[in-house]
């Protein structure tokens, strides 16, 4: 709840220095390419504590298999769930309403909305070598030097991420704060933003129930896995205090395996598929360390989708976690 209380209060800020600065617009353009160098950095240091970490890296075997599938299986049906939801509500794969030349978030249609293939290729690119190379470093590097002392690694990597992605969030907000459509998005959106965490909830859900069928766990440990909703700091440890370590394995890497794979494909989803679609992915990480890439990706109005769209999973999980494991 602090770090929500925090992300919400350093995007508040942002919002309110961005509103001050809407008749310089022109002038502040290069904070797209600070926002792009900080993302870059954010996910070295996130690549490097993943590589350095003994149990992600020695629990890649029958455990991370399975966690692979059933990631891939779960982020395929949240962005299907995406997809009907979208058609249901009548919003275009770029988050207009259809018919009204708007976006879904009440935003007047520009030549800025329409697609940016190189926009997103390229991000998708420079993630992945960011990524790559922090995992190496990680691996290769940081387990030599921290050797003896990787909690203090472990402590300065996880304060570096909370404080770039605390930077990057106020650039976010900068970006809502200089087109000043917030409050009219959210009056015509209302209750729509709602639907992206209803329709990730039962895309996750329903994927999570069919991987039980294939997988080594029970339809229970299943649910309660795909109820983390990325947040692999709680989930696990939920999961494990009911006794099921297996379950808590499969879990932890799991949500791993989501955040890192929807650092990677938001870019490219967001091109292929759709904005909100995008938004899907990551769960509950869509609040905090994916809302940069979703807003860099697609427009900074989905980014309302987006960050509604974490808070709300966040709420979730400590709730449905425990009542599905019993």
């Amino acid at each position: 709840m602090s770090d929500l209380i925090l992300y919400l209060g350093v995007t508040g800020i942002g919002y309110f220095f961005g509103s001050k600065l809407r008749d310089k617009k022109d002038r502040l353009t290069w904070t797209g390419k600070v926002q792009t160098v900080a993302i870059m950095l954010l996910v070295l240091f996130m690549g490097a504590r993943m590589g350095s970490n003994r149990e992600i890296t020695e629990n890649l075997g029958t455990i991370g298999i399975s966690a692979f599938f059933m990631t891939v299986v779960i982020m395929a049906f949240s962005v299907g769930a995406i997809v009907i939801m979208r058609k249901i509500l009548n919003i275009d794969r770029f988050g207009r309403l259809a018919g009204k030349g708007t976006s879904g978030c009440g935003k007047e249609s520009q030549g800025e909305e329409a697609p940016e293939p190189e926009k997103g290729n390229t991000m998708a690119v420079i993630i992945i070598i960011c990524v790559i190379i922090g995992m190496l470093l990680g691996y290769f590097v940081v387990r030599k030097m921290f050797a003896e002392n990787m909690e203090s690694f472990e402590y300065g990597a996880g304060l570096a991420i909370k404080i770039g992605l605390c930077l990057l969030l106020v650039f976010v907000g900068l970006d809502l704060g200089i087109e000043g459509t917030v409050v009219e998005n959210f009056k015509t959106v209302g209750l729509r933003v709602l639907a992206v965490p209803v329709a990730v909830v039962i895309g996750t859900l329903t994927a999570s129930f069919v991987m039980s069928f294939f997988l080594d766990v029970t339809a229970r440990e299943s649910l309660a896995i795909g109820a983390g909703f990325g947040w692999y700091t709680l989930a696990p440890g939920i999961i494990m205090e009911a006794g099921h370590m297996t379950a808590s394995a499969i879990c932890f890497l799991h949500n791993v395996m989501r955040e890192l794979f929807s650092i990677v494909l938001i870019p490219l989803v967001a091109q292929k598929i759709g904005y909100i679609e995008s938004v899907s992915m990551p769960g509950a990480a869509a609040m905090d360390v994916c809302l940069p890439i979703v807003e860099r990706a697609t427009r900074s109005d989905i980014a309302i989708y987006s960050f509604v769209s974490g808070v709300v999973l966040s709420i979730l999980v400590p709730v449905l976690v425990p009542i599905i494991i019993g």
